[in-house]
């Protein structure tokens, strides 16, 4: 069976008010309180949108995002009382798309929820899309494959990484703000500037020869990015 969100969370009660309240709204959940239920689940389910928390008893909610990593593409919301910066970089870099802090307002993990919901569902609408050429000759986005080809090589990318390229490449040669990316990529402004950071950095390290030093995306300090595609 398929759900829209599943969370995996070791404070039950919570998880349990999460899901009556998501429900409420016609987002169909499941929760989980272990790594281990959590495999155990996916054997014969499925779900949109993973809640994760960090500290699952004696287990770790990082090790478990790295396993699921290997396996599924799936969005990936850190939901955590642990308040360092170092626990968001940490949660970003192996796979996760956001780190929601706890005490969460539950309208507000909704609508976050709601937003890869909504944007999963603008992807498979744009599957069956063609490679945008236009004029550019080194760099082209494929919708239908969630990858792009740079100077004649072929490159993979998760869902989050191409909606960023994606926005990016629609604003090609000119900056597109901070601001913006945050809202036609994460719909909403909730997110830190880590957060984008995190994403920008995975596709440097994706596209670029030298990440450290960028030949598409670059950036314009204080103001955003530019993906410059005319070389």
């Amino acid at each position: 069976m398929n759900y829209n969100c599943l969370i995996i969370d070791d404070e039950i009660e919570l998880s349990k008010m999460t899901q009556e309240y998501f429900e409420m709204f016609d987002v169909s959940c499941a929760t989980v309180s272990t790594a281990d239920e959590c495999l155990e689940f996916l054997k014969e389910n499925t779900a949109d949108v993973f809640l994760l928390d960090i500290n699952l008893g004696n287990e770790s909610g990082f090790t478990l995002c790295k396993t699921l990593r290997e396996k599924y593409d799936t969005p990936i919301l850190f939901i955590s009382a642990r308040q360092s910066d170092d626990d968001v970089l940490v949660a970003l870099n192996i796979g996760g798309d956001d780190y929601i802090k706890k005490p969460y307002t539950l309208s507000v993990l909704l609508a976050k929820v709601k937003v890869q919901l909504k944007r999963l569902e603008a992807g498979k609408q744009l599957g069956g899309g063609t490679p945008q050429e236009e004029n550019t000759v080194n760099f082209t986005i494929d919708p239908a494959t969630l990858s792009c080809r740079v100077d004649g090589r072929e490159v993979q990318l998760k869902a989050k990484e191409f909606a960023l390229l994606s926005c990016l490449y629609a604003h090609k040669d000119t900056i597109v703000t901070k601001e913006k990316l945050f809202d036609e990529v994460w719909g909403d402004s909730f997110y830190s500037d880590s957060t984008l950071n995190v994403h920008i950095r995975r596709l440097r390290e994706k596209l670029e020869e030298n990440p450290n030093e960028p030949k598409y995306i670059k950036t314009v300090w204080g103001t955003g990015y530019i993906l410059e595609t005319n070389k």
